[in-house]
């Protein structure tokens, strides 16, 4: 059972950094792509009606960890506490800059929103591949389950690591550029004319960028944490999936083949944690597991009934969505 609410965990934090994964890629390229406030209405209705439905995959994903892993809830989000809240934060501008953008007709304004909207984009991009790069090399877990972590300490990743360090820096990077990657891919999906002419140039040469920090990335994870590199089965699939996203012909066969990318390398650095849900990077014995972090199997059989028919919903309403919004926008309509 413990293993099945891994799995179930894994996959829907895998589901929002697919389908949030391009708002934020949106935001990244938001003010390359988009030369004037047409084009600039016109990328944010391509994901208007998504981001906001993409983002609750992130509070599901919580509330189920919290649900099934109370004791990893608990320890990480006293240790993460500060980038969680810078996290919080960015989260909440992104939104405002989003809805607010076209409350005020004023162009200084706008801008600002513009702004705000693509660096918040930009950052939660870092963080959470920063975060994900904190779950790989472990934290300085103690006998209780509780560690802290600054922002930095002497940038190397040791006991006295700090969040960002030599090996989490590049992993935020890898992120960035690959969900810049992954939105620029749908940017060209769902529009037309010269912003889906700057995407699709922008993808092409993002693209080479993505592969040598996918490539870095892998050889320092071999470097600090070497059983990450158990999911090294998967590389042939990503290859493939950023060889597709690259070369072929269909922007929407592109944007999903750089979906299975994402899945890809998600899949083989959950396979390189497991069966750890956060490790330690000082004493083995102090590392939270599926099994010391888990709720009462009881527990975990009761929620299971009531997870499948909400899971249900949602897939539903996600596919309802999508559908009832799919193809191209078009500058003359409003957001």
């Amino acid at each position: 059972m413990e293993t099945l609410w891994f799995c179930l965990v894994a996959a829907m934090i895998t589901a929002y950094v697919v389908l949030d994964g391009f708002d934020l890629g949106v935001g990244i390229i938001y003010l390359l792509v988009a030369r004037n406030d047409q084009e600039r209405r016109t990328v944010l209705k391509s994901i208007g009606p998504f981001w906001d439905g993409n983002e609750v995959l992130l509070l599901a994903a919580g509330g189920t960890l919290y649900f099934a892993f109370p004791v990893l809830y608990a320890s990480s989000f006293s240790g993460f506490y500060l980038p969680l809240m810078m996290v919080l934060w960015l989260l909440i501008l992104r939104g405002l800059s989003l809805e607010m953008r076209s409350h005020v007709d004023v162009d200084l304004w706008k801008q600002f929103a513009d702004a705000v909207f693509s660096l918040s984009g930009g950052l939660l991009a870092i963080f959470f591949g920063a975060a994900l790069g904190n779950v790989i090399r472990g934290v300085p877990l103690n006998a209780e389950g509780y560690f802290f972590l600054p922002l930095w300490t002497n940038f190397a990743p040791g006991r006295d690591a700090g969040i960002l360090d030599w090996y989490t820096v590049p992993i935020g990077l890898a992120a960035f550029a690959a969900l810049m990657f992954h939105g620029a891919l749908w940017v060209a999906y769902k529009t037309e004319g010269e912003v889906q002419a700057r995407a699709r140039a922008l993808a092409d040469r993002i693209r080479w960028f993505v592969i040598l920090l996918t490539l870095l990335v892998l050889a320092l994870s071999a470097i600090v944490q070497p059983r990450a590199v158990r999911g090294a089965w998967l590389l042939p699939l990503a290859a493939v999936s950023i060889a597709i996203a690259g070369w072929a012909k269909g922007d929407r066969t592109r944007f999903l083949a750089s979906s299975g990318f994402i899945v890809a390398m998600l899949v083989g650095a959950v396979l390189g944690v497991y069966p750890y849900v956060l490790p330690s990077n000082g004493d083995p014995q102090f590392s939270l597991t599926i099994y010391n972090a888990s709720a009462a199997p009881y527990g975990l059989s009761i929620g299971l009934k009531w997870f499948i028919p909400g899971i249900i919903l949602a897939a539903g309403y996600f596919f309802y969505v999508y559908r009832h919004f799919a193809g191209k926008v078009r500058s003359e309509d409003g957001y």
